[in-house]
């Protein structure tokens, strides 16, 4: 059973949240990326809070400025920062001790987990990123690797002054085009998937938009910016220490896997896990693959 609810935190954020699971259980927190909400994680929470399958307390919320979550005016409020002060805050309220015993995030939560990862390693026992790229790698591809830029280009169509009109004109016409990509009938994507990205995108598409406006890590845009304005990230920087595993739909549109090439350089403890046949949507496509793999990672 999965109970929804508010979490109030202490820095004034309010979070909408869906959990299964004991409170008080080691805490699993899953983290979801754009253009999607908590409820994408439904499964994978049952599966664990499953005393089977380890009775974990597992906690996904919505991010801020999606579905019910707080929605601040100032895009700068969408920056790494207040993010990961979020989710650290939310770990606090569901767990005695404040860890977190595995951190899964995909898509833009994943970047929000690299960050919580290099920042609170003393609090997070296990990360899972499902294609999400490390920032080093990210920056490093956008920088130099055309086959990435080229991918990533919709960025600056995120970015526009108008792009929450023009993506939810015609009941989202270009968020369902892409989701599909080049594959008009998705399996998973059945009307009532729909219906529940629907609840989701009629609170307001701006959050998820800001996260594109305020990153530095986006590819050159012609006669705007050079790869010189996409920072250089070394080590140092962006290094996460926590035992990581990282699966990867290998079909994946817009994160090509050349992104994983290099990354044991900032995660030294690292666990690499290529798909094949897999898309950026991995978790609706085989998620009972995923809740394996994760069981996997956890048990060792």
């Amino acid at each position: 059973m999965i109970d929804t609810w508010m979490a109030d935190l202490p820095n004034g954020t309010r979070l909408s949240c869906r959990s299964a699971g004991t409170p008080g259980r080691p805490l699993m927190l899953f983290l979801h990326g754009f253009p999607e909400g908590a409820f994408v994680w439904d499964r994978l929470m049952a599966h664990f809070a499953a005393p089977e399958h380890g009775g974990f307390r597992c906690v996904a919320p919505n991010l801020r400025g999606f579905e019910r979550s707080s929605a601040p005016a100032a895009v700068e409020a969408y920056k790494p920062g207040p993010l990961i002060e979020d989710v650290m805050q939310l770990a606090a309220r569901e767990s005695q001790s404040g860890r977190i015993h595995t951190l899964v995030a995909h898509d833009w939560g994943g970047a929000f987990a690299w960050g919580a990862a290099h920042a609170h390693h003393d609090r997070i026992e296990r990360l899972v990123i499902i294609n999400s790229p490390h920032p080093a790698t990210f920056a490093r591809d956008l920088r130099s690797n055309p086959e990435q830029q080229k991918a990533s280009a919709y960025m600056h169509f995120l970015c526009r002054a108008d792009a929450e009109e023009r993506l939810a004109a015609n009941d989202y016409e270009l968020m369902w085009r892409f989701m599909q990509g080049s594959d008009a009938t998705l399996s998973w994507l059945t009307e009532q998937v729909k219906d529940q990205y629907r609840e989701v995108w009629d609170c307001g598409l701006t959050g998820g938009c800001n996260l594109y406006r305020v990153t530095p890590l986006k590819p050159p845009l012609p006669g705007t910016t050079t790869a010189a304005d996409i920072p250089v990230l070394t080590p140092e920087r962006v290094r996460v220490s926590v035992r990581t595993l990282v699966l990867w739909g290998l079909d994946d549109a817009a994160l090509r896997p050349g992104l994983l090439d290099g990354l044991e350089a900032y995660v030294p403890d690292l666990t690499v896990q290529r798909i094949p046949h897999a898309t950026h949507w991995v978790v609706h496509e085989q998620p009972d693959l995923i809740a394996s793999r994760i069981e996997r990672f956890n048990a060792n």
